[in-house]
């Protein structure tokens, strides 16, 4: 099996309908989904600044 990796930078909360869009448009199977958490001032908060997103693609071994 190959995968490929994908990394999409975004603002989840503006954003989500990209992401979705994305998700919905890919061939293969989606493996993983990794966020790139960001942690705002004295850990008062966090956000969402990327995703990686792993996929398998069904091809020659």
């Amino acid at each position: 099996m190959k995968y490929k990796v994908h990394k999409l930078n975004l603002k989840l909360s503006k954003e989500s309908k990209m992401l979705e869009n994305f998700l919905n448009n890919l061939k293969g199977e989606v493996v993983s989904i990794i966020p790139d958490v960001r942690n705002f001032f004295l850990f008062y908060g966090a956000r969402v600044s990327s995703v990686i997103i792993v996929e398998k693609i069904k091809g020659k071994k």
